[in-house]
């Protein structure tokens, strides 16, 4: 997966502008870089090379049912 890019210190500053407190948009901030690093982010690039992959997967699962259809053909 692609790691996302996250400016910590700029969202801590902006929830401070906003009127949160120092020590309150620390936390929140770092409840946030726990949140995001535990969690799998699935960008667009990966679902595009995930949906290729399966196109390329179920291709050749079709392309070996037919041939053992055709086999099956010939020999019964």
């Amino acid at each position: 997966m692609t790691a996302l890019t996250f400016d910590t210190h700029e969202f801590v500053k902006t929830l401070e502008r906003k009127g949160f407190t120092s020590d309150q948009a620390e936390g929140i901030n770092d409840a946030l870089k726990n949140a995001l690093t535990v969690a799998e982010v699935a960008t667009k690039t990966d679902l595009r090379e995930m949906e290729y992959r399966m196109t390329i997967k179920l291709g050749s699962l079709i392309a070996a049912a037919i041939a053992i259809v055709a086999t099956l053909h010939k020999i019964l």
